[in-house]
């Protein structure tokens, strides 16, 4: 039975939220602060971590950004504001996935089911080291590591995840599409920015030129290609 931790400060939404995912087969624990959070993940080592950006004591962004070099599932963070602004923020600080409340359970429960199995399909279709860009960069699965021009880079869970299926497909172009199907198993929603975001992020991690990229290239109306 998988195991979600459930970290937010609204009692009854957790109450809620908690008995929903238990019947639906989840083993899941519940934090209502952020102070003890970090130690908590590192000692129970949950499945995924289900986040509230608004916390008392600790907030979200600072415990995603303390926990995710640590913690190798998924995280997906729920936010009260609708703000680009915020939604940015956690992923660059390691968030997968980001939801605002008001909450719809199944909703939730289809997100919670879909980085779940992003996270088996990533792992059972790896290998452990892919080197591409003419061997220039190299990213090592089982350490999450990558190196570029001999410097190591140091990426968030969710650009590596990105950056790992881009290089599985070194050389040959990739939708956004299906780049959105490959990262949340979800339908991809064309005014969902997320993979954009990552691969900004990417490229300014990476020094790759966004007007002249050597890395990552956007393929226009296409996708994007990583040299081989």
């Amino acid at each position: 039975m998988q195991k979600i931790l459930l970290i937010d400060d609204d009692r009854e939404l957790t109450a809620l939220i908690s008995q929903f995912l238990e019947q639906n087969g989840f083993m899941v624990d519940v934090l209502n602060d952020g102070r003890r959070a970090a130690e908590y993940v590192f000692k129970v080592q949950p499945d995924l971590i289900i986040l509230d950006l608004m916390l008392p004591g600790t907030d979200g962004l600072t415990i995603c950004r303390e926990i995710r070099p640590h913690f190798s599932g998924a995280i997906i963070m729920l936010t009260a504001l609708v703000d680009d602004i915020d939604e940015v923020t956690g992923l660059e600080v390691g968030a997968d996935d980001y939801l605002c409340k008001p909450l719809k359970p199944r909703v939730l429960l289809a997100h919670i089911r879909a980085q779940l199995r992003r996270q088996s399909s990533l792992q059972e279709q790896h290998k452990d080291i892919r080197t591409v860009c003419d061997g220039s960069l190299q990213l090592d699965w089982r350490n999450r590591t990558v190196s570029y021009l001999n410097t190591e880079v140091t990426l968030s869970s969710a650009e590596f995840e990105l950056l790992w299926v881009l290089a599985q497909s070194a050389g040959s172009i990739i939708s956004r599409d299906s780049l959105h199907r490959k990262i949340f198993n979800l339908e991809y929603d064309a005014m969902d920015r997320s993979i954009d975001l990552r691969i900004s992020r990417l490229r300014k991690k990476l020094g790759d030129d966004p007007k002249q990229p050597q890395v990552i290239k956007t393929i226009r109306n296409k996708g994007y290609l990583i040299a081989d």
